[in-house]
């Protein structure tokens, strides 16, 4: 059976951004830097993901995969010292040289295994649906709120 490709590589990190946050409990995009839309789970990043407009490429937590993945062509150990904890680059010079989308999947699965807290991987090992992303961004909201009361009654 042959090994199905995206048509592109920019429509492969599209593919991997819209599995992302449809496969993986908790997955959620995040936004360090302007334009980029990376995969996070309780606000970690799993997946950083190339910006519409940008040479295609992505950066995976690989901590079984990492040696085989820095053999493609493309590859190399994330920089900033994330590649010392297991973090890989892959940019796509062309569309030639993509990898079978299968693996990549694959890679993007083993990521965010590696990022996902217990709760949300026995979620996703079970097979439950995965409801909407949760955002970790509204936490500090309830916590500041919870303080606001704990001031006013303080006040009395």
């Amino acid at each position: 059976m042959a090994s199905k490709r995206r048509t592109s590589a920019a429509a492969l990190i599209a593919h991997l951004r819209e599995l992302g946050l449809r496969r993986y409990p908790g997955a959620h995009e995040k936004s360090p830097w302007p334009g980029h839309r990376d995969l996070a789970v309780n606000d970690k990043t799993f997946a950083y993901l190339s910006a519409p407009g940008d040479p295609p490429g992505l950066s995976l937590k690989l901590p079984l995969s990492r040696s085989l993945a820095l053999d493609l062509p493309g590859a190399q150990p994330t920089p900033y010292g994330l590649g010392n904890s297991g973090w890989v680059s892959l940019t796509f010079a062309d569309d030639a040289a993509l990898p079978p989308t299968e693996l990549l999947e694959s890679w993007l699965d083993e990521s965010y295994r590696a990022q996902a807290p217990k709760k949300l991987l026995a979620r996703f090992e079970s097979g439950a649906a995965t409801p909407g992303p949760e955002r970790p961004a509204a936490r500090p909201a309830a916590r500041k709120a919870r303080g606001q009361r704990r001031t006013s009654r303080s006040g009395r």
